[in-house]
């Protein structure tokens, strides 16, 4: 095990630093100067070319990413162009606020997928597979923002309903910005959560249609075990593996789709910094939260390897 993770920890090297070159030539490539930006539309050329020297822009390009990564290296992210601060103290702000929003939505994702994967998978073909199924396929088509907006409008903006429905002729009842309180977290949770709930439900289906199927089931069962334990205790574990890897994936994908969530509900995360960084061509901020965000996804992926032991024995990491 312990090799394993030394060895995993190696490998993270070479893929940060292609992030970084990716995301640091992309950067560059975007229109607009950010020393201009800083000083102004009106400024003077000479304090343009200023606050070029002073940020080390007039560098050539290489130059510039082997003294980034030399202080990445450090600990050191440098400092944003547009408020001075430090990145880290930057990310550090906004760090947990993206990890909570991603951690909530996969645990109602993984509730979720679940139970309607379990559901479909030993009822195949009924009227509840086949409901389910469309409804994880409608959740997996439906883009975020879309979904996001509506919820707004449904349940923090409010529907005008006649007074005579009872219990929902006000249907205010959750924030439409903001995070922290209850009534915050539950609409940025569920637009961020659906699409993998949708994609998790597929797979659990998937899955344990292939593990009933195996010999030992039918055995267990001829055997007069109870259905209940037969489908949660026997096929349920073997069917979590692929699963658990889905899981980690789409835990990635979450902190990647936190950009958007987090746009339509202004929730001060990570993904609205990256997203208002890029608007303002502030070079650090962008590539040091996404290095956060790649080095976050990896170590979630690490620890997805690991649980694999758990649940089967019989894998050998090492």
């Amino acid at each position: 095990m312990f090799k394993f993770i030394i060895r995993r920890i190696i490998q993270t090297i070479p893929v940060l630093i292609g992030v970084s070159i990716l995301v640091f030539s992309m950067m560059h490539l975007v229109p607009g100067d950010p020393a201009q930006i800083m000083a102004g539309e009106s400024a003077p050329k000479e304090q343009v070319e200023n606050i070029r020297e002073r940020l080390g822009l007039n560098e050539p390009l290489p130059v510039q990413y082997f003294s980034y990564i030399g202080d990445a290296i450090q600990g050191d992210l440098g400092n944003s162009m547009r408020s001075g601060r430090e990145v880290t103290e930057e990310i550090g702000t906004r760090f947990w606020v993206t990890v909570e929003l991603a951690l909530y939505s996969t645990i109602v994702a993984v509730f979720i997928g679940l139970i309607a994967g379990v559901i479909s998978a030993t009822r195949k073909y009924s009227f509840a597979d086949t409901s389910l199924m469309l409804i994880a396929l409608f959740g997996l088509s439906m883009p975020n923002f879309w979904l996001g907006l509506m919820l707004i409008q449904w349940f923090a903006i409010g529907i005008d309903l006649p007074s005579w429905v009872p219990f929902i002729s006000d249907t205010s009842w959750f924030k439409p910005s903001g995070w922290g309180s209850f009534q915050q977290v539950v609409l940025p949770v569920i637009t961020l959560g659906t699409g993998s709930a949708a994609i998790i439900a597929r797979m659990t289906r998937s899955s344990m249609l292939d593990v009933i199927g195996q010999d030992y089931i039918r055995t267990a069962r001829a055997k007069g075990v109870k259905e209940r334990i037969v489908i949660y205790r026997h096929a349920l574990k073997n069917a979590l593996i692929p699963v658990v890897t889905v899981v980690g994936l789409q835990f990635g994908g979450l902190l990647g789709g936190a950009v958007l969530t987090e746009t339509v509900f202004a929730v001060n995360g990570m993904g609205k910094l990256i997203i208002d960084s890029i608007m303002a061509r502030d070079f650090p901020v962008v590539q040091g939260t996404i290095l956060v965000v790649a080095l976050l996804f990896v170590f979630v992926n690490l620890l997805v390897d690991i649980a694999y032991r758990f649940l089967n024995k019989r894998i050998d990491l090492d």
